[in-house]
């Protein structure tokens, strides 16, 4: 469908209409209040514009490993199911019978558009839960998030057991559903055990001022025993052999990819989802148990990311953190009364944080 793009400006065109919406954002948020009808209107008529734009764009994308990463690895992994039904699966079950079941009658850009339904409507069915007619704001820091594009056309196993992952917390209410969509998102990509865990300590134990005093510890053990907790952590991976890899090993593969070593400006991105988390709980002393829960679940699997940041492939483990940022910088933004312009600084934090993004693109 969009093979009349030239490939190599793919995703470029993604991250500058995205540009272009942070822009309409923060100029709306200096004109109009938030309670303006016709402003809502206007980006409520934009995000059912976008919603099957981004779905369409990111499934029906051409095949190629050297623009889009693992799609090309994936794609080559699709055919082999569509020719030898009867290959045997060994790990992350429910992503891989679920090429088994689509290989034999759909075709690999289908299958892709398929993915990109369960990756971005979870996302969707969140933001209008919690937010109303202000879903829009939400829905776009999660499409402008950093990892976003990255895990929709490379990583997108992780990325669509993420996407679960969110929608589980779409039932937080109704608990047993809640955990049986987590376990899903497990049988996608078991790399989520580590949020899933974070998950329900911060379930058991809600003390955001401990989880806060965790996340800061982290920094200055990772730096004095980085490699120590690498083999520490590899050993409970034992099960796992890429997650083995990644922690123990250097870059066995010879990939090419850029985040290694002690990434301070990736700390620092950290960082302003755990502040952004401090100063409502702690400061503006808002009383939600939801969020409370998940800024607990997103500190912690934070905090392990920190803790093996030197890893191989370490981006890896962020995000097993970062899918929840959009949400705990958002929620309260969208459901309290926090400062006075509220809209403005909606805005303003709308148009930050897809810079990070943007900026980290054009690098």
């Amino acid at each position: 469908m969009f093979d009349w793009i030239p490939i190599e400006y793919y995703t470029a065109i993604y991250h500058h209409v995205l540009f272009v919406v942070a822009v309409l954002i923060l100029l709306h948020a200096a004109v109009y209040n938030i309670q303006d009808r016709s402003s809502m209107l206007f980006f409520q008529i934009l995000g059912y514009i976008l919603l099957p734009s981004i779905i369409l764009y990111i499934g029906l994308r051409q095949i190629s490993g050297v623009f889009f990463g693992d799609t090309g690895n994936y794609a080559v992994t699709y055919a082999v199911f569509a020719k030898n039904p009867n290959v045997t699966i060994e790990k992350d079950y429910l992503f891989n019978y679920l090429q088994k079941w689509c290989a034999p009658f759909m075709d690999i850009q289908y299958f892709f558009t398929l993915i990109a339904l369960l990756y971005i409507i979870p996302c969707y069915m969140f933001s209008r839960k919690y937010f109303g007619k202000y879903w829009f704001f939400a829905f776009f820091l999660f499409i402008g998030s950093f990892s976003f594009w990255p895990y929709g056309v490379n990583g997108i196993r992780n990325g669509v057991a993420t996407s679960i992952f969110i929608l589980a917390l779409v039932f937080y209410d109704k608990k047993i559903l809640c955990y049986t969509i987590l376990l899903i998102s497990y049988g996608f990509h078991n790399s989520l055990a580590i949020p899933i865990g974070a998950f329900i300590v911060s379930d058991l134990y809600k003390n955001p001022k401990f989880y806060l005093y965790f996340w800061l510890a982290a920094i200055p053990l990772s730096l004095i025993a980085g490699s120590q907790l690498q083999a520490l952590f590899g050993n409970l991976f034992s099960s796992d052999d890429r997650s083995v890899n990644y922690l123990t090993k250097g870059n066995v593969n010879n990939d090419n990819f850029t985040s290694t070593g002690f990434r301070w400006d990736f700390v620092i991105y950290s960082a302003s989802a755990v502040s952004a988390g401090y100063y409502y709980i702690l400061k503006r002393k808002i009383k939600d148990n939801f969020y409370v829960h998940l800024f607990g679940t997103f500190v912690i699997a934070n905090a392990f990311w920190i803790l093996v940041i030197k890893a191989n492939f370490s981006n890896r483990f962020a995000y097993l953190s970062w899918f929840l940022m959009a949400p705990v910088i958002i929620y309260p933004l969208l459901r309290y009364k926090i400062v006075n312009d509220q809209y403005k600084w909606l805005g303003i934090v709308s148009m930050v944080y897809y810079l990070f993004t943007y900026i980290m693109f054009l690098k």
